[in-house]
C-alpha cells in the first residue's frame, strides 16, 4: 500500500501548491493585523474599525457565487492567478501610501473594498484548483496538509506580524512596521503568483456559454436535484449555525465573567481550539483509513461527540478546563473538515466545482455573522451556561434529525469526481 505522505510530496504541482499557499497564508496574516492597526491610528473610533472590516467581508459575501461562475468559465488557474496579482497592486499601493504616511480613511475604506472584493473570486478558484492538480487519490491528504499549514499559519503568523508592526515605540516606526507588514503580503502574492504559473491543471470539458445568473441558477439547481449534496449542506450550515455563534459570543463572554487573566485565557483556549484543529486535519488528511463504514456515519458520530463536549462548557471554571474541552473539539472538527471538504471536490463534477465549491462557502460564512448576532441576543436572556447547554440540545437535535430523515449516513467515500 503506497504511502500517501510519500506520494503526496513527489508531486510537484502539490509541491508548487504548498510552497507558494503557505507563504501566501503568512502575508494574510500580517495584513489581518496590520489593517485594524492602520485603522485605529487613523480613528480611535470603534465603529469606524467595524465598518472597515465588514467593508472586507462584505463583498465576498455578495460575490462569491459570481466568482465562483467565472472561475467553471475561465478556469480556476487563470482566475486565482488574476487575483494574486491584483493582491500584489492593491497591497503594494497600501504599503506605499501607509510608509509615505498619504494613506487616508477613505483611502483604507477603498483598498479594503477592493481586496474583500478579488477574495470573492480567490477563495472558490483555489477551492476547484485542487482536484485539477492532483490525482483523486491525493486529494484528502493534500487538503489536509494545506488545511494544517493554514492553521499553522494562522497560530504563528500573528506573532510574527505583531513583532514587526511593534517594533518601534515611535509612531513614525510603527507606520513603518505597518507598510512592511503590507508590502510583505503583497511580495507573498508575488511569489505564490510564480508558484502557481508552475502547476499544470488537467484539461477539463468547456462548460457552455450562458449568462452568469443563469449558470449561477444551473449550479443551485445541480446541487439541490443531488439529494446527497442538499442534505449535506443545510446540515453544515444548521452545524455552523450553533457553533459558530457560542465559539464567537458566549466564549469571550465567559472568559471575562468566569476566568481569571480574562483575555490571556481566552487567548489560551483559542489557541487549545487551534492546535486541536492542526491535529485533527493532520490526521485526516494523512490518516484517511482511520473512519467508519461511511463518510457520512464518521461525521454524524463526531458531531454527537461535539454535542456532548458543548455540554460541559457552561460548567468550565478554570482555563485548563476551557482549553482540555477546546482541544478535542477543534480536532474533531479539523477532521471533519479536510473530509467532507475532499468529498465535495470528489463528488460535484470538475465543470460545476468553482459555482458548488462557493455556494458551500457561501452558506458557512454568510450564517457566521447571523449566527453571532443570534448568540449575543440570546445571552440577554440566557446565562452562558444555558446558552452552551441550548446550543448542545439543539447541535445533537441536528444529528437526530440528520441521521433519521435524510441520507447523510449513507454518503459513502468517493475516489473519482462524479459526471
Amino acid at each position: 500500500m503506497n504511502d500517501p505522505r510519500r506520494d503526496l510530496f513527489r508531486n510537484a504541482n502539490f509541491r508548487w501548491l504548498i510552497g507558494g499557499g503557505a507563504l501566501s497564508m503568512l502575508g494574510d496574516q500580517f495584513t489581518l493585523l496590520a489593517l485594524p492597526w492602520l485603522v485605529m491610528g487613523l480613528s480611535r473610533d470603534p465603529l469606524v474599525l467595524g465598518t472597515v472590516l465588514a467593508l472586507g467581508s462584505l463583498p465576498r459575501a455578495l460575490f462569491i457565487l459570481v466568482g465562483g461562475a467565472l472561475v467553471d468559465r475561465y478556469s480556476p488557474r487563470r482566475v486565482l492567478m488574476l487575483t494574486k496579482w491584483i493582491n500584489v497592486g492593491l497591497l503594494g499601493l497600501l504599503a506605499g501610501l501607509t510608509v509615505t504616511g498619504s494613506i487616508t480613511l477613505w483611502g483604507v475604506y477603498a483598498l479594503t473594498l477592493a481586496i474583500g472584493l478579488a477574495t470573492a473570486f480567490s477563495y472558490p478558484a483555489g477551492s476547484a484548483i485542487l482536484p485539477q492538480a492532483v490525482p483523486a487519490a491525493l486529494i484528502q491528504p493534500a487538503n489536509g496538509v494545506l488545511m494544517g499549514a493554514r492553521q499553522l499559519v494562522m497560530l504563528l503568523g500573528p506573532v510574527l506580524a505583531g513583532l514587526l508592526v511593534s517594533s518601534g515605540s515611535e509612531p513614525a516606526l510603527q507606520g513603518h512596521g505597518l507598510a512592511l507588514a503590507f508590502g510583505f503580503d503583497a511580495l507573498s502574492f508575488a511569489v505564490s503568483a510564480w508558484t502557481l504559473s508552475k502547476v499544470t491543471t488537467a484539461p477539463r470539458e468547456t462548460p457552455a456559454d450562458q449568462a452568469m445568473l443563469g449558470a449561477i441558477a444551473e449550479s443551485l439547481r445541480s446541487c439541490w436535484q443531488d439529494h446527497e449534496l442538499r442534505a449535506l449542506f443545510l446540515y453544515f450550515a444548521a452545524i455552523a449555525f450553533f457553533v459558530g455563534g457560542p465559539i464567537q459570543v458566549a466564549l469571550p463572554v465567559l472568559a471575562a465573567e468566569r476566568l481569571p487573566g480574562g483575555a490571556a485565557a481566552l487567548g489560551v483556549m483559542l489557541a487549545a481550539h487551534g492546535l486541536g484543529a492542526l491535529a485533527g486535519m493532520a490526521v485526516s488528511g494523512l490518516r484517511p483509513q482511520w473512519r467508519l463504514s461511511t463518510l457520512g456515519g464518521t461525521v454524524l458520530l463526531i458531531d454527537s461527540i461535539a454535542g456532548a463536549v458543548f455540554l460541559l462548557f457552561g460548567h468550565v471554571h478554570a482555563t485548563w478546563q476551557g482549553a482540555l474541552l477546546l482541544l478535542p473539539l477543534g480536532a474533531l472538527g479539523g477532521f471533519v473538515q479536510v473530509a467532507v471538504y475532499s468529498w465535495l471536490q470528489r463528488r460535484i463534477p470538475p465543470e460545476m466545482l468553482g459555482r458548488s465549491m462557493a455556494l458551500f462557502m457561501f452558506i458557512v460564512m454568510g450564517l457566521a455573522p447571523l449566527a453571532s448576532a443570534a448568540a449575543g441576543a440570546a445571552l440577554r436572556v440566557l446565562d452562558v451556561t444555558q446558552l452552551f447547554t441550548a446550543a448542545a440540545v439543539c447541535l445533537l437535535g441536528v444529528v437526530a434529525l440528520g441521521a433519521l430523515f435524510t441520507p447523510i449516513r449513507r454518503i459513502d467515500y468517493l475516489e473519482t469526481a462524479a459526471g
